[in-house]
């Protein structure tokens, strides 16, 4: 079976080398660089990747993008900030040359700075796993600029054993600045959706069950601090999003 991992990245020269060294063990890389100024794509290029340049102010319309590209049977979804450790990579080649699935799932070990952070993350800020491992044709993104929605065709299998390692944040202020950008795009989606008439109210009860989702159920208690400013993020990013699809424009 033929493997092609993707990167979709923007000006990520200095992240993208760590994460394309790890890639090896795939037949095909394939990096998608979205209006890169920088020097994303002679990283690239010194690794071998397939290159596809554009602009794209979609997130679902860029990774699509990058899929139709992949040239292989089964596809490898990552971040320039995620890294495969040599574990997940055997794991990954063993799966997709035995699995009678279509698609699974990928724990992720979450680190802000040097410390690893594997509770409380959720609600749309964070990811403790998520569907990066896929035969081509299964996976087709939703257009949205942030967090799109997903369709899928074929049978789900069970969650891969070996863990993805994900620098998110360097720092609580890089937790704060994802915030803010993440709720900015959020906001141009309900603008553009019409959807910009969320009661204060509800936005008021979502906060509350998306703090105790990830604080509580999610264990995000267990991190200390770094767990209570998670859930406070995650609880805040849909009352910001109405408030900004309500007040500002682009």
């Amino acid at each position: 079976m033929k493997l092609s991992a993707l990167v979709v990245a923007h000006n990520e020269e200095a992240r993208l080398p760590a994460c394309l060294e790890k890639l090896a063990f795939a037949d095909e890389v394939v990096v998608v660089c979205d209006k890169c100024t920088d020097g994303t794509r002679a990283v690239a290029e010194g690794f071998g990747a397939r290159i596809v340049e554009g602009r794209w102010d979609i997130e679902g319309d860029r990774r699509n993008t990058g899929i139709a590209a992949c040239s292989g049977e089964w596809i490898l979804e990552v971040d320039a900030d995620e890294h495969v450790p040599p574990a997940l990579a055997a794991e990954i080649r063993r799966t997709i040359e035995s699995t009678p699935f279509d698609w699974h799932e990928i724990l992720v070990d979450n680190y802000i700075g040097d410390r690893l952070v594997r509770h409380g993350w959720g609600a749309s800020y964070g990811k403790a796993a998520y569907p990066g491992l896929f035969r081509k044709g299964a996976k087709t993104w939703g257009r949205d600029r942030v967090h799109p929605s997903l369709t899928w065709r074929g049978r789900k299998g069970p969650m891969l054993r070996e863990r993805l390692n994900h620098y998110v944040d360097r720092n609580i202020s890089d937790m704060i600045r994802r915030l803010d950008a993440y709720s900015t795009a959020k906001a141009r989606d309900l603008r553009e959706r019409g959807e910009t008439w969320g009661s204060a109210a509800a936005n008021i009860r979502r906060m509350v069950s998306r703090f105790f989702k990830c604080y509580v159920r999610r264990g995000g208690w267990k991190e200390g601090g770094h767990g209570f400013i998670i859930a406070v993020c995650a609880s805040l990013y849909p009352l910001l999003s109405h408030l900004k699809a309500r007040h500002e424009k682009d």
